[in-house]
């Protein structure tokens, strides 16, 4: 299950959000494989954890999560930021968003060096900042609706459910995902994700109290306060794979 939409975009610009997509997406095509990937820029900007544990290569903590190791991974984090950006992005304002991306992305590297100090292998992806900014996004809009595709066997079904559904299923997996990887190898950091959407939901607690708590819930009704798009699901046709 995999957002693809919310039905609450933005009535600002969301320039930082944007920045952030065009950038990722340009350090992309220059760290692919054919711009040297693995070999260059790529390699020396990740985040290694047993490095930053013995004080060497401490810009990884930052560089890692601009970029990404293949298109899937690329496309998957851009669309989750691109849907739940927006909002957060409004009611933060341009700096305050990308201050808070930016602390997400800290604390979610800082979850995985904390879980797996010894790793030698590289870690990179915008994957704790996005986490953070669906935590965020979850505290401030948990009744938004968002449009999501699921995969049953051979079906490909869309439906809408209210975003504390999805981000809530999102967060558990991760959890899940990261015990269970315990003591073993994955090529997924599960607790960077886990530690950025924890951080996300703490780091927007001021905004939340400064539009008013739980009073704010019942003004926009768990929604973002700007008119919704209704869009028709049904009309998109249901796939066999």
């Amino acid at each position: 299950m995999f957002p693809i939409r919310d039905h609450n975009p933005s009535t600002g610009t969301p320039h930082v959000t944007r920045a952030l997509i065009l950038l990722n997406v340009m350090l992309f095509l220059l760290t692919a494989p054919w711009a040297g990937g693995m070999v260059g820029l790529w390699e020396g900007l990740a985040l290694y954890p047993v490095a930053v544990v013995h004080g060497e290569l401490l810009w990884g903590w930052f560089t890692h999560m601009f970029l990404h190791a293949g298109l899937l991974h690329l496309g998957g984090n851009m669309l989750f930021l691109w849907i739940f950006g927006d909002n957060l992005e409004d009611q933060m304002g341009h700096l305050g968003f990308l201050l808070f991306y930016l602390g997400c992305g800290l604390v979610a590297a800082a979850a995985q060096v904390l879980a797996e100090p010894s790793l030698g292998v590289p870690m990179v992806g915008a994957s704790g900042a996005i986490a953070g900014v669906m935590g965020g996004y979850l505290l401030m809009f948990p009744r938004a609706k968002v449009d999501v595709v699921a995969i049953i066997i051979i079906f490909i079904k869309m439906f809408t459910i209210p975003a504390w559904v999805m981000l809530a299923v999102w967060f558990g997996v991760q959890l899940v995902s990261g015990y269970a990887m315990i003591g073993g190898e994955s090529g997924v950091a599960y607790w960077a994700h886990a530690g950025g959407f924890v951080a996300g939901v703490v780091l927007a607690i001021p905004l939340f109290l400064r539009r008013g708590g739980p009073a704010f819930w019942r003004i926009t009704q768990g929604h973002p306060p700007h008119p919704a798009v209704e869009y028709a699901p049904s009309r998109i046709p249901q796939v066999r794979r």
